[in-house]
């Protein structure tokens, strides 16, 4: 079945070639390969920032991170995979061949169900796939110039996005059931499209006057973080009427960003760079209460946004308690608005490993977590009262300790 150029094979229709019955083919190894011959390709956290999939020259791992624990692996003959994509902790996962894969090519989205060991779902394109995004109703899969969303139900095609070039498979989604939350780049450079389609309603933010290099939404995706190639200013916007809410400062040279991640209550921001450092900022955006936001949302739809948008911000803003020190350009603060003045990191981290790709995330009491490309993980923790210095709680080189019996 073809739609909108997507060959779709469903549970219903034979898989094979694509998956072969023959379990030698994708199977737990019995002997454990080579580390030496091991390529870590990819590494990326599930929705919850609970574990991390990492996609290997030879297949992929699943990593606990608190406690930190191998929970399960998959090695591959044929090659491995560049993206592995989770959907929170359950057995189904999203996956897109490396190159070289001879079984599983780069232009190819495979949806795994690992419990039952076989492929339920298949796309497949004719330009290579940048990215993939799961949330319990949507496949989301981008290309380097569109973005593709999917019912997970029935696969059918549901919304087809045109973006500018996005080599990096910028995209991410929302994750409570009330809201349906989608952020990709726009059509033109620095922008950033924001589509509510519980609401049926499309805003666009011009976030940046550079390319938009990383982008991230909170939980109920009404909250926007976005940084630039420049990698100097992280902004944060309210999604709904795509209003500045607050300017953090990573540093005066330029950078590349390498993730952002924001703690389950919105308060803090944590962002890591090819500086060989994760900085933590404390946001000053009103946490509404768990749930309550997402419930507004879902009931009052825009109007609750519109009486705390541009005419009352301060609705939306506590106010600044210090947290964060003063940027350098505390001197425009009479220029500025109050909310769009810059602010330096509240506390950070120094790799020593500053060559490799980290992500970061939160983990629980005031802890943060760290995975690279080179196979580290850490673990530190931030004093949330004075800032600093994060301390290192725990390390490990996880493609070389099989934990999986510890």
């Amino acid at each position: 079945m073809v739609i909108g150029g997507v060959t779709i094979l469903t549970s219903g229709e034979p898989t094979q070639p694509h998956i072969p019955d023959d379990p030698s083919s994708f199977m737990q190894s019995q002997d454990a390969p080579d580390i030496d011959q091991i390529e870590l390709l990819s590494v990326s956290w599930n929705q919850d920032y609970g574990c991390f999939a990492a996609g290997t020259s030879q297949g992929f791992r699943i990593y606990n991170c608190q406690p930190f624990k191998e929970t399960f692996r998959r090695d591959l003959k044929t090659g491995g995979f560049k993206i592995v994509e989770m959907l929170f902790r359950c057995n189904i996962l999203a996956l897109v061949g490396g190159d070289p894969n001879s079984q599983y090519p780069p232009n190819k989205v495979i949806i795994w169900d690992d419990h039952q060991s076989r492929c339920i779902g298949e796309f497949a394109f004719r330009s290579e796939v940048r990215g993939v995004k799961l949330r319990r109703d949507r496949i989301v899969v981008i290309l380097e110039h569109k973005i593709y969303v999917y019912s997970f139900m029935d696969l059918k095609l549901l919304h087809q996005i045109e973006t500018l070039a996005n080599p990096r498979g910028l995209c991410c989604l929302s994750h409570h059931s009330n809201t349906s939350v989608l952020a990709c780049p726009g059509l033109h450079r620095g922008q950033v499209r924001i589509g509510h389609f519980g609401l049926n309603r499309m805003k666009l933010i011009n976030a940046h006057d550079s390319h938009i290099a990383c982008l991230t939404l909170t939980f109920d995706g009404l909250l926007l973080v976005t940084a630039s190639t420049k990698g100097t200013l992280i902004r944060i916007f309210n999604t709904m009427e795509g209003t500045r809410l607050q300017e953090v400062r990573r540093g005066v040279d330029r950078a590349d960003i390498y993730s952002l991640a924001l703690s389950p209550n919105a308060q803090w921001l944590a962002v890591s760079s090819d500086k060989g450092t994760v900085h933590i900022f404390h946001l000053r955006v009103r946490v509404f209460g768990e749930d309550s936001s997402s419930l507004q949302y879902s009931v009052q739809g825009p109007a609750l946004f519109h009486q705390n948008s541009s005419t009352s911000l301060d609705a939306l803003i506590t106010p600044s308690t210090g947290a964060n020190p003063g940027s350098s350009l505390s001197f425009m603060r009479g220029v500025l608005p109050k909310y769009f003045s810059s602010e330096w990191s509240f506390a950070r981290f120094h790799l020593t490993e500053d060559t490799h790709q980290f992500i970061a995330a939160f983990g629980s009491q005031n802890s943060v977590i760290i995975v690279g490309t080179n196979g580290s993980f850490y673990r530190c923790s931030f004093d949330p009262a004075n800032g600093g210095e994060l301390l290192q709680q725990e390390y490990v080189k996880f493609l070389e300790t099989d934990s999986r019996h510890a």
